[in-house]
């Protein structure tokens, strides 16, 4: 079954609280409306104090407990991923002690925790849970990343989680910040997790945290020059050839993120969402946008010149939640 929905950040960062509850009306929405994926993204210092990776708190895996089971209960698809893992984040990496591609203590951390969740969640059918193992890594040679390491600490770590429970579903990001499709690792038996946020002067324009991208002007969409390309449908099919030669090698693909923030003018947003989820339905890929409530969400994000419907309880952006709806392949 292809798998369509949304991120929802009740566990993305921590700020020295505790997780967010389960938002049931929001899930209602999502089942009512045929959406039939959540994707957790989570900070690992919910649970961990001071680098101690060895004695979590388990007492706050029951929100993530309490996640699943609202999400199983409405046959909503539920894929944890750690957003933040020990010696790595793509936000505030210098927050780390230690180095997910170089270190031992973190590497044997990464794999001690997803072996807790194995632990944790046997038993639990594939159909209503996944792991995602690490938000998107670094780009090759940032951090000390390389293709090979990398592709050691997946191997070793999908070892580990199958060594507990054999038929536990694997999701790998693309490395790049989840750009960079993974040939090497196409014949893991694990779903490649790409994104969906190029041009990044377009999905990213104005965005607080993307000062690298500069001073550039207001996006349009099609025509955007910027970074070797003029984007149009053509340029987004071309990007996204590596993934495609991945998926013909065998592997499963699937669009964990993507989205615009609401700087955009929302006409142009949603010309290249068209665009963008025609080529999803024609690769048969399923998608989370992120995120639901937001920015980048399709309920208040805020994007100039949207009109919202009040729509299930919500004030929706009907016109980009027609587009989601309509760029699904049937369900086989």
């Amino acid at each position: 079954m292809v798998k369509y929905g949304f991120n929802f950040l009740w566990m993305f960062v921590w700020h020295g609280d505790k997780p967010e509850p389960v938002n049931e009306r929001e899930l209602d929405f999502l089942a009512e409306t045929g959406f039939n994926f959540v994707r957790i993204p989570a900070d690992y210092r919910f649970w961990t104090r001071d680098f101690d990776y060895f004695h979590p708190d388990e007492d706050v895996f029951r929100y993530i407990d309490s996640y699943l089971k609202a999400c199983s209960e409405r046959g909503i698809h539920m894929c944890l991923n750690l957003h933040r893992a020990p010696g790595y984040c793509i936000n505030r990496n210098e927050l780390e002690r230690d180095n997910l591609w170089t270190d031992k203590v973190a590497q044997d951390a990464f794999v001690f925790i997803w072996e807790l969740f194995a632990r944790r969640y046997k038993g639990v059918p594939c159909s209503q849970l996944s792991f995602d193992l690490v938000n998107e890594p670094a780009n090759i040679g940032q951090y000390g990343l390389t293709r090979e390491n990398h592709a050691d600490l997946v191997r070793r770590t999908v070892k580990a989680i199958r060594a507990i429970d054999p038929d536990r579903e694997i999701v790998i990001d693309g490395l790049g910040g989840g750009n960079i499709a993974m040939p090497e690792l196409a014949g893991l038996d694990v779903i490649h997790s790409g994104r969906g946020y190029q041009p990044m002067a377009l999905s990213h324009y104005k965005a607080e945290w993307c000062g690298w991208l500069g001073d550039i002007p207001e996006p349009v969409y099609p025509g955007l020059n910027w970074s070797g390309r003029v984007w149009n449908k053509e340029a987004l099919r071309e990007y996204y050839m590596p993934w495609l030669e991945v998926q013909q090698m065998g592997a499963r693909v699937h669009i964990g993120e993507f989205g615009c923030y609401n700087k955009t003018p929302n006409d142009v947003a949603l010309r290249w969402f068209e665009d963008l989820l025609s080529l999803y339905k024609e690769f048969r890929w399923g998608y989370a946008l992120w995120n639901f409530k937001g920015a980048f969400g399709i309920v208040e994000h805020g994007r100039p010149g949207t009109v919202y419907e009040d729509y299930k309880g919500f004030k929706v952006d009907r016109r980009l939640l027609d587009l989601l709806l309509a760029n699904r392949v049937d369900q086989e």
